[in-house]
């Protein structure tokens, strides 16, 4: 039986999420699936994930092919994946050249992979996150305007 496991933030959950995991649940048998905690995203990316951790989980168990979920406290940890009796560690590409203790002990362990995969094209979180700023500075900007032409020509109501 061939034990699977990848990790992430699964913040804004979208479809190149659900790539990752549909991906990484072809590997094995079983998908085990570690969620970042809300602390540990801010240790590494500075900010805290919009939506909280017990949320993000809750999502990614009820994806069909995820076996099981695990709270992440750091990124690949030898002893989780132990513990867990991992076979392959699956990863976004965008972690090829960096270090992780827990990928480079799996690369050298007998019977143990890493497998990276490309990025979903054009989605990521926070390619979401700019959209929907953006997207809220046209909608204020658009309402300042109608403010604006309503103040020009605002006609009072003629007097009877």
């Amino acid at each position: 039986m061939k034990r699977v496991f990848t990790s992430g933030t699964f913040d804004l959950f979208h479809v190149g999420h659900l790539n990752i995991l549909e991906k990484s649940a072809a590997l094995g048998d079983e998908l085990i699936v570690g969620v970042s905690t809300d602390e540990l995203i801010e240790k590494y990316k500075g900010m805290k994930p919009i939506i909280p951790y017990e949320e993000r989980a809750r999502i990614v168990a009820s994806i069909k092919c995820v076996t099981k979920v695990v709270k992440q406290t750091k990124l690949t940890e030898i002893a989780q994946l132990q513990r867990e009796n991992i076979d392959i560690v699956t990863i976004g590409d965008d972690w090829k050249n960096k270090y992780l203790e827990g990928l480079e002990w799996m690369k050298q362990q007998p019977g143990k992979e890493v497998v990276y995969f490309p990025y979903t094209e054009g989605v990521s979180t926070t390619k979401i996150k700019r959209d929907i700023i953006n997207g809220a500075n046209e909608i204020v900007a658009a309402a300042l305007h109608r403010e604006e032409i309503k103040d020009k020509d605002w006609e009072e109501d003629p007097k009877k």
